[in-house]
């Protein structure tokens, strides 16, 4: 029986493909991996599939699905292979999260959190969940990997303030992400119809939280312009495109803010009064923005969140026959229970 997994079988396929095609010319091939998380039904299979050039509508995703794209560095070249991981459910399977970034893929890998911005009382507690369970599995594999590659690992921590100048005034007050970060925010077309308020507020709050984590931050939209936006900065992740430098910090308009360019006074405090801000008891600033925004957006209560966690009762894989064969199998288990109880009453009135 062979003990490969599903993932070595097809990057072996891969790169017998592309050795085929460069003529075995032994010229390096460069790999990068890409992994979408985010709010479910967000837009991340979109965003993937425009960036892809592929045409067709997306469907929705399972739970954790690949795909891949390749790109040329030029004529007669061979190409680079960009590895694109998706988790669907939203924070329903934060446990998956674990399989795509492994100590091989690590100091390749990028991280893409779409938040639907149409859901704003779901934005905080989805970022949060999806970012402190990856956030917490990197930092375990950057310390396991110290223990075999030293050098590496310090290259890693060293690598996560690259896009932060040396003489930036915030740089000790916040914390990169271990591994590239990119929010985009989906749904612009219909957060641009807030109130105006609401806008100011989930606005800084997502400047204050990319900026604290070195992550670039963009909205987007169905709009052509935006989606060829976010494509540039996804193929900069995937392939190494030279890097946009532009910057639009308008909340009026679709925010487009690169990694490093933002700062603290330009975001400025949280929006809220002075008097407000000092009832609030938090221990970081991270806690402080959070109780905030939560002021404003308070999250959906657990029980809500917890009956969305079951996928067979979940609209989106909905299948009539199963359904209907889970329903009558549902009503035989609570006629049984009820059976079992009335003799386990029986029984114990008859002792």
């Amino acid at each position: 029986m062979p003990s490969d997994t599903l993932w070595e079988i097809a990057k072996a396929e891969v790169e017998k493909k592309e050795i085929s095609e460069n003529g075995g010319d032994g010229i390096e091939v460069c790999e990068k991996s890409v992994f979408f998380i985010g709010s479910k039904n967000g837009g991340k299979t979109t965003i993937i599939l425009r960036c892809l050039d592929r045409d067709e509508p997306p469907k929705p995703t399972l739970a954790l699905e690949y795909t891949y794209g390749r790109r040329a560095k030029g004529h007669n070249t061979p190409k680079d292979i960009a590895h694109f991981w998706e988790l669907g459910g939203g924070t329903s399977l934060l446990d998956l999260i674990s399989i795509p970034i492994t100590n091989e893929t690590l100091r390749t890998f990028s991280l893409v959190l779409v938040l639907d911005l149409s859901k704003p009382n779901d934005l905080w507690p989805t970022m949060e969940s999806l970012l402190q369970v990856t956030k917490t599995h990197v930092d375990k594999l950057i310390v396991k990997l110290g223990k075999t590659n030293a050098k590496a690992a310090s290259e890693m921590r060293q690598k996560k303030w690259s896009n932060m100048q040396k003489d930036h005034p915030d740089r000790e007050l916040i914390d990169p992400f271990p591994i590239p970060l990119v929010i985009i925010g989906s749904k612009y077309d219909i957060f641009q119809d807030f109130d105006s308020e609401k806008r100011k507020i989930i606005c800084k709050t997502l400047r204050f939280v990319s900026h604290y984590y070195g992550a670039s931050l963009m909205f987007a939209s169905k709009s052509e312009a935006l989606l060829l936006k976010i494509r540039g900065v996804i193929n900069q992740l995937a392939f190494g495109i030279d890097k946009s430098k532009s910057i639009s910090v308008d909340q009026n308009k679709p925010l487009f803010i690169s990694a490093g360019l933002d700062s603290l006074s330009q975001i400025g405090s949280p929006p809220l009064s002075e008097n407000d801000i000092g009832k609030l008891h938090a221990q970081t600033p991270m806690e402080l923005w959070k109780k905030v925004y939560e002021k404003v957006f308070p999250p959906k209560s657990a029980s809500t969140s917890k009956e969305t966690r079951d996928p067979a009762r979940d609209p989106q894989y909905a299948e009539s026959e199963v359904d209907e064969m889970r329903a009558q199998k549902d009503q035989e288990l609570e006629q049984y229970k009820k059976n079992s109880s009335k003799s386990w009453k029986q029984i114990e009135f008859d002792s």
